[in-house]
């Protein structure tokens, strides 16, 4: 049967072994075809009293090891995810029909992995790095523009800015990937 119903299933399951390859190729789909952020997921984590919460991050690396994203390692994502290591995350593109569900655990990216894709960062993502504090409540917008102002004084050189140590990934190795 060579028919397309109307989701386009019979043309997007291809006989495949490896689940990563055919989120490559939805994936390269979707950087195609979605208006922004296509790397964009839903992220669901819990703490160790049950409770959920779920945020939205961008995929910053896909290998064998599974799905990476970074965040600053004093967040909620990062406090729950060394409570409790498992964790879900969930594309969807709505532009064509599809979303893949992840679940699995997370451990820490490595310092040499973390340190690479900082680097590759724009400069002010990475003074932006520094300068958050992250899920904690701001007093006055200006403390948050006197601390970018120093560090931009303080990291004048773009190029020799370090990763903070409260700046890293997190990569979720998958137990289980739902196509729909």
């Amino acid at each position: 049967m060579n028919q397309k119903n109307s989701l386009g299933l019979n043309s997007c399951f291809m006989d495949l072994d490896d689940p990563l390859e055919l989120f490559k190729i939805w994936m390269a789909k979707a950087e195609k075809k979605e208006i922004r952020d296509p790397t964009a997921l839903s992220l669901a984590t819990t703490n160790n009293a049950g409770q959920p919460n779920v945020r939205m991050v961008l995929l910053k690396g896909l290998s064998s090891k599974g799905f990476v994203f970074y965040t600053n390692l004093n967040s909620s994502k990062s406090n729950e995810l060394k409570e409790n290591s498992k964790a879900a995350m969930c594309f969807h593109w709505k532009s064509f029909n599809r979303q893949i569900r992840i679940l699995g655990s997370v451990t820490q990216v490595d310092v040499r992995e973390a340190d690479l894709y900082f680097n590759s960062r724009s400069y002010e993502s990475k003074i932006s790095a520094w300068a958050s504090d992250q899920s904690k409540p701001m007093k006055q917008r200006s403390e948050l523009l006197k601390k970018i102002e120093d560090l931009n004084e303080k990291y004048k050189d773009e190029k020799n800015v370090p990763r903070p140590p409260h700046w890293s990934g997190w990569c979720l190795k998958p137990s289980s990937i739902e196509f729909w």
